[in-house]
Formats: C-alpha cells, sequence, structure tokens
C-alpha cells in the first residue's frame, strides 16, 4: 500500500515498494520486449498510415512508457516505513471506520487512508490530501471531526475506528 505523507514524498510498506519494482522490472524488460516485438511485427505488414495494429501497439508503448516513468518517480520519492502503531491514530496506512454524525452504527463506512497506486480489492482508498483525509489525518478514533466536502456542504463524521492495514 502506499499513502503519500507530504508533497514529493510517498510512503510505502516493504510489500508495497516490492510490488511496485517488480512491475517495474518487468515494464522495463519484457513489456518492452513485448510492444517492441508487436510494432516491428506490424511494420512488416506494409503501409503505415492504414496500419491499425501498428498504430495500436505504438500507443501501446505510449502508456507503458508512461506507466515506467510514474513508477520510477514513484519509487525514487519512496520512504519505506513499517505499518503504523495500533494506538487508534489516523495516519497513512491506517484502515479507517466512520459514520456521519447522527447515523446509526450499522451505516458506518471503512476505507484505507493511502493513497490509489495501489488499492486493495474491496477496500475504498481516500488520499490524506482528500477533504476527508486531511480532515482526520492525526485524529484519534472517537473523535468527531467537521469537514467542507467537495461541493462546499459541511460534514461532520465520528471516528469509529483506526486499526493498521495488514493486507
Amino acid at each position: 500500500m502506499t499513502q503519500s505523507t507530504e508533497q514529493g514524498t510517498i510512503w510505502l510498506t516493504q510489500d508495497a515498494y516490492d510490488k511496485l519494482a517488480a512491475e517495474l522490472d518487468h515494464l522495463k524488460g519484457p513489456g518492452r520486449q513485448e510492444v517492441v516485438a508487436r510494432i516491428s511485427a506490424a511494420r512488416d505488414e506494409g503501409d503505415l498510415k492504414e496500419n491499425g495494429g501498428y498504430h495500436a501497439a505504438r500507443e501501446e508503448q505510449g502508456k507503458l512508457e508512461g506507466r515506467i516513468r510514474q513508477l520510477e518517480d514513484m519509487l525514487a520519492r519512496a520512504e519505506v516505513g513499517e505499518t503504523p502503531q495500533n494506538d487508534g491514530v489516523v495516519e497513512p496506512g491506517m484502515v479507517v471506520t466512520y459514520k456521519f454524525v447522527g447515523d446509526d452504527d450499522d451505516e458506518a463506512e471503512t476505507f484505507l487512508l493511502g493513497a490509489r497506486e495501489i488499492e486493495p480489492e474491496g477496500l475504498t482508498v481516500y488520499s490524506p490530501q482528500s477533504p476527508l483525509g486531511s480532515a482526520i489525518n492525526g485524529r484519534t478514533k472517537g473523535d468527531t471531526v467537521t469537514y467542507e466536502a467537495p461541493n462546499g456542504k459541511q460534514l461532520e463524521v465520528v471516528i469509529v475506528d483506526a486499526v493498521p492495514y495488514t493486507g
């Protein structure tokens, strides 16, 4: 899992760092080779102006190179850290359960406070820079927090729980 903790630094667990590094290695090696082979094969088919396979492979190459640059940047700015302590304090790397003031407990919602680079299956991720994320970051289980939603409305939530993400 990843979380941006401040402008420019991305906090990663060791597992997340290893997964992103493995993806980068694959893209720079076999991934690039596969795309180059498809471009070469399509080029051999003749007229490039009307060659859909060639243009699709070139577009895929652009996306691959963009992802490589993104991963290189993230890993260069990464700070590998430990899973946060289980102390009820909301911080990047915590799974947070909250509810709106006045809602029943069964209406509580849960999310991971982090960045979307590695979004765990079945768990929504909110950035620490999002309106809710920035309002609750550093707060504690049981706190009531007011924040401004993107539509300008003031919302009030109660932090029901905050536990370290262990996935």
